[in-house]
């Protein structure tokens, strides 16, 4: 049989998908349910004073209304899913029933036979509220004698994160060159197309609680539902619909909706089902990426590094939903560089507005963004070219494993596992057409033309622990069915792991079947997050398949009277010395090892049951990396930004299917792009959220996306069998530094300076203007 890993097959769902056969939770068709509408704080901050919902309660197909002040039993606080011994947590609650931290927090929900009623019930609810003063950014969360964000603390700060290495107050000092700058990226969200959605049904007969949920982490859910309730994990069975249109991270967290729907159920006795709208998510939906970078570097004549230190404010939001974010930022910053002396120091602040988590790339932009920017400054300091530069400062394939001095997210010091980062870079040159490129910008800018060149290159920590699982087992109709306990996102989990198994079990992938998201079907996991499932669950499915091969030739040597090493798989047969007349086929051995025959004891060396587990606990963390280069083009004028050509080089260690990783670094460069370009959430400085709607909020769509030169290269992890990374999020890290970068080369004849993402075309031309400011020029 042909090796499948490796193998270049399309997606089994997308079978389904493209013929409109999802099944996506909106689509979960539950008999007499009741539909659920959620009552949100207008107002950043405020306290409730009074609520009445008497005429909401009196419409007619109106069940129930309660509010927060009803659910005090379950107002219990959602915990970080991340934390730190120093975190100020300030507890976030299900439902607040006195005082709301940020516009869109849930306060009260109303269930009614339909959506359409329960949404003309909200607007009968009668609410008094004192507005309170509000933080609507990390500057105000830090300015002295400023608003709180919570009533009566003591400060916004949730906590400060430092991370160092050497010396770098000293290397700083004595460096012979030093530069500074002052770094802002722009919050955004995850947008899936499906949104967050809640189904529950309760079972009085049983006392179980069945709930359906666009969830990345289908056991994270149900343990935290299980502490709420006080119920044993068994009487609570949480499902991930097959299709979620998407997660991203916003998914990944657990949210007070997730809290308030089952209990409703279980108290009405009555299915409920509640589907986020598009308004709900721009508002309620948590959010990534606004921080403030104020970065320092020293460097030698020669553009080597030599100190790196960086002071950054990270918006929490109004809770701390958990710190991966703003931990992984701290580690993230020296990249793929060798600096000897870091220093940084991280303020994640308590604002006024929705709670900040991970969203695809979770952390790691902003510090690509900050790194990569400053390794162009160093360039234009010294007059080197950049690419030079950074050729000068990459860390080597020969000094694998490599020890970057601080920690990881993960408790582990940072140790990057393998890679070819200067194969990265050149390959991307090489693609771009680097020196032609720069030699075409030159006769250009005489014409009066602005083209820029950008290069970023990161490392992405991927693969992380605690660990994950995998389930295996021969139905009784002959079929080998592998069962995950994380949750797809549309990665294409039912291609890739039937891709695995298949090697595993060296058995025709058409005989695999995969499920996932189902906490009744294995009983522990830990999700789909951080790019993470190939390099945690991949193993473990490598492994339970091998497991079940054993099994099902001692199975079969019995039944055939042989040893196991003479059998073999030919088709769905195991047959002695490849004999199909001497045979047993799946369904054969399913039956006596499964089923048996009832009151008979079971044949001399056959173990009960064909199902094999396991779970895989990484070492540590993998480390996946990549180079973009972009090539752009400015309109001086307009502030337009033209892509003319885009390169993207990738390494996930070993690939198990080049089509789906070419889809998943694609769709997260448009991810990136949208990051880079065109994505901003924005508040006013009293943390009203401004844009809460698509004729606001530019997400990026396939106009804006451009044609990209993708390549991969292939260094294996040694720190798990197949030698996977993570590949889900590497697309989106990058393309923030690389257009920025590009746009600031194209711009340099003009002096312009480009501190902040996404690069708009209304920044472009504020940051002329500044320039034209600064050398005392009229900008026509």
């Amino acid at each position: 049989m042909p090796e499948m890993i490796g193998a270049r097959l399309p997606r089994r769902e997308d079978e389904r998908l493209l013929t409109g056969r999802g099944r996506y939770l909106d689509d979960l068709d539950l008999p007499d349910a009741l539909a659920a509408a959620f009552l949100r704080s207008p107002h950043a901050h405020a306290r409730i004073t009074a609520f009445d919902a008497t005429a909401a309660r009196a419409l007619p197909g109106v069940v129930a209304v309660f509010s927060g002040a009803d659910l005090l039993e379950i107002q219990k606080p959602l915990a970080p899913k991340v934390q730190h011994p120093q975190l100020r947590d300030y507890p976030r609650l299900p439902m607040p029933p006195e005082e709301l931290h940020y516009v869109g927090e849930p306060l009260a929900v109303v269930i009614a036979e339909s959506r359409y009623i329960a949404e003309d019930a909200l607007e009968l609810i009668e609410v008094d509220y004192e507005v309170l003063p509000a933080v609507g950014s990390t500057a105000a969360a830090l300015r002295p004698g400023g608003p709180l964000a919570h009533s009566g603390d003591e400060s916004n700060v949730a906590v400060l994160l430092t991370q160092s290495a050497g010396d770098a107050a000293e290397a700083l000092r004595t460096a012979p060159h030093t530069l500074s700058e002052e770094f802002h990226q722009m919050r955004g969200g995850g947008h899936s197309m499906e949104p967050r959605a809640v189904a529950a049904r309760f079972e009085p007969a049983t006392g179980q609680l069945t709930i359906w949920d666009t969830t990345q982490s289908p056991h994270y859910a149900r343990q935290q539902l299980s502490m709420i309730y006080e119920m044993a994990e068994d009487d609570l069975r949480v499902i991930a619909p097959a299709d979620v249109g998407g997660g991203f991270g916003p998914k990944a967290q657990f949210y007070g909706e997730e809290v308030v729907i089952p209990w409703v159920a279980k108290k009405l006795r009555r299915a409920v089902k509640w589907v986020e709208d598009r308004q709900e998510n721009f508002v309620s939906a948590m959010m990534e990426r606004s921080q403030t970078h104020r970065v320092e570097v020293g460097f030698d004549d020669d553009g080597r590094l030599l100190a790196a230190k960086d002071v950054i404010e990270h918006d929490q939001g109004a809770y701390c939903a958990g710190l991966q974010v703003p931990s992984i930022t701290t580690s993230t910053v020296p990249g793929p560089y060798k600096v000897p002396n870091i220093d940084i120091e991280l303020r994640a602040c308590y604002t006024n507005m929705v709670p900040t988590s991970s969203v695809r790339g979770a952390g790691r932009p902003q510090a690509v963004f900050v790194m990569e920017r400053m390794m162009d400054r160093i360039a234009a300091h010294l007059g080197l070219d950049p690419a030079e530069v950074r050729r000068r400062n990459l860390i080597q394939p020969d000094e694998f494993p490599y020890q970057v001095g601080i920690m990881f997210r993960d408790g582990s010091p940072l140790t990057y596992d393998s890679g070819n980062f200067p194969a990265l870079l050149e390959g991307a040159l090489e693609r771009i057409g680097y020196d032609e490129a720069r030699r075409e910008q030159a006769r250009l800018r005489e014409e009066g033309r602005y083209v820029g060149i950008g290069l970023a290159v990161y490392v992405e920590g991927c693969g992380l622990g605690p660990y994950e699982g995998a389930k295996i087992r021969v139905t009784n109709r002959g079929r080998i069915l592998v069962t995950l306990a994380a949750a797809g996102q549309g990665q294409g989990y039912e291609t890739v792991y039937a891709q695995i198994a298949a090697d595993g079990l060296g058995l025709d992938m058409g005989r695999i079947d995969v499920t996932t998201g189902d906490t009744a079907r294995i009983p522990f996991g830990q999700g789909t997050f951080a790019s993470r499932i190939t390099a945690t669950c991949g193993p473990a499915v490598f492994d339970a398949a091998k497991q079940m091969r054993a099994r099902l030739f001692d199975t079969a040597a019995v039944l055939l009277g042989c040893d196991a090493s003479e059998v073999d798989f030919v088709g769905d047969l195991v047959c002695l010395g490849g004999d199909r007349e001497k045979s047993v086929s799946l369904q054969q051995l399913a039956q006596v090892a499964n089923i048996g025959k009832h009151g008979i004891t079971l044949p001399r060396g056959i173990t009960a049951g064909l199902e094999t587990a396991s779970y895989f606990s990484p070492e540590r963390a993998a480390y996946a990396s990549g180079a973009h280069a972009a090539l752009v083009e400015v309109d001086p004028e307009t502030g337009g930004i033209t892509i003319l050509k885009y390169v993207i080089g990738h390494d996930c260690g070993t690939v198990i299917n080049p089509l789906l990783v070419d889809g998943q670094v694609l769709g997260g460069f448009a991810h990136g792009l949208g990051n880079a370009m065109y994505e901003e959430a924005v508040y006013d400085e009293e943390a009203t959220p401004q844009a809460t709607s698509y004729l606001d909020y530019a997400l990026v769509s396939s106009a804006e996306v451009p044609p990209v030169d993708l390549f991969h290269i292939e260094s294996p992890s040694p720190l798990n069998p197949l030698g996977v990374k993570g590949a889900g999020e590497g697309g989106t890290v990058p393309p923030p530094a690389a257009i920025a970068n590009a746009v600031e080369d194209a711009l340099r004849p003009l002096g312009a300076r480009v501190t902040r993402a996404p690069v708009t075309p209304a920044r472009v031309v504020d940051a002329l203007l500044a320039a034209a400011s600064v050398a005392g020029k009229k900008v026509s």
